[in-house]
């Protein structure tokens, strides 16, 4: 099963729940937190926070390790069936979108969906003849994509490029589906939602946190460590924020309204993502009380899995 929607929104302890209900465990489909180091401004869990839950897809590389969502598929891809012939039900938790939906629709993607020489190429040519230019060229070989990305978004009009040349294939394929795809597992599709203004004061008040519980020291440390600023994994909100305070550029109330702001957009968009699949069913996470929401999710489970969860849970049958 699924549970995706928006940062902040409650995906991780309604993931834990439904893991203790139904003997599973968590796949975190989270692009950052497979970075060791990077806890706080990931929002990763600790320890003795995951009820006793196997989480996978956590802290399994260092953050200049190239990591893409053709790497992520590859790696699930093999772990579901491991989870399942333990008798357990593999759920899927996350945010980012288009590493879920490489999983449930089983997307293709070429042995090179990351090539660190042509992104360096892409790199150069927006140095040397602008972004505008390179937004141009996104244009012609994939319009919608041009469209939904800013002339000034360096990073995704890069990246939308790379899968283009390297894939052979729009980005905005995988992004817009026009028809539902027939998933590959039998799937329990769920995702969370609140009122717009609770989730944003729910962002603010955590990026609050984060600071107040070291990340500003978290991210000295990955510079100490010889992480370069320009590192991918380094550019993630979080972290891009905070190297721009230390590196003096603001001070610190700035980089807390800059990590705020960001937060804010990036839920944006991937409220934007998730309503594009008409398969997901909805909860909202801030309109009842938590356990009249975690009974609507577990009757959900029951209803798309119907036998195979029931027997996961009476007698460590695998998910078939």
């Amino acid at each position: 099963m699924q549970i995706v929607g928006p940062t902040a929104v409650g995906k991780s302890d309604a993931g834990i729940a439904v893991a203790q209900r139904f003997n599973g465990e968590i796949i975190s489909g989270d692009s950052m937190q497979v970075y060791r180091g990077m806890d706080i401004g990931t929002a990763k869990l600790k320890q003795e926070e995951r009820g006793g839950i196997l989480h996978h897809m956590i802290d399994i590389l260092d953050p200049d390790e190239p990591f893409s969502v053709a790497d992520f598929q590859r790696r699930v891809t093999t772990l579901i069936p491991e989870i399942v012939s333990r008798g357990r039900l593999p759920i899927l938790v996350g945010g980012t979108g288009l590493y879920v939906r490489s999983i449930i629709d089983h997307y293709e993607f070429t042995e090179e969906a990351i090539d660190l020489e042509l992104r360096r190429r892409l790199e150069q040519e927006a140095d040397t003849s602008g972004l505008e230019a390179l937004h141009g060229r996104l244009a012609e070989v994939d319009p919608r994509a041009a469209a939904r990305i800013h002339v000034n978004d360096r990073k995704r009009i890069i990246r939308a490029l790379e899968v283009y040349q390297l894939t052979g294939r729009r980005q905005s394929d995988f992004h817009y589906a026009d028809s539902v795809r027939q998933p590959k597992y039998q799937l329990a599709p769920i995702a969370l939602t609140m009122d717009r203004q609770e989730l944003y004061r729910r962002i603010d008040l955590r990026a609050q946190i984060m600071i107040e519980s070291g990340l500003v020291e978290e991210v000295k440390g990955l510079l100490k460590r010889g992480y370069a600023p320009t590192l991918p994994s380094m550019q993630a909100i979080g972290y891009k924020e905070i190297v721009g305070y230390l590196q003096g550029e603001y001070d610190l109330a700035q980089a807390l309204y800059l990590l705020q702001r960001d937060t804010r957009h990036f839920a944006k968009r991937q409220y934007t993502w998730f309503r594009r699949d008409t398969r997901l069913i909805w909860f909202a996470a801030d309109a009842i009380e938590r356990e009249r929401l975690m009974e609507g999710i577990f009757d959900a489970v029951r209803n798309a899995l119907g036998g195979h969860v029931e027997r996961n849970i009476n007698d460590g049958g695998a998910l078939r």
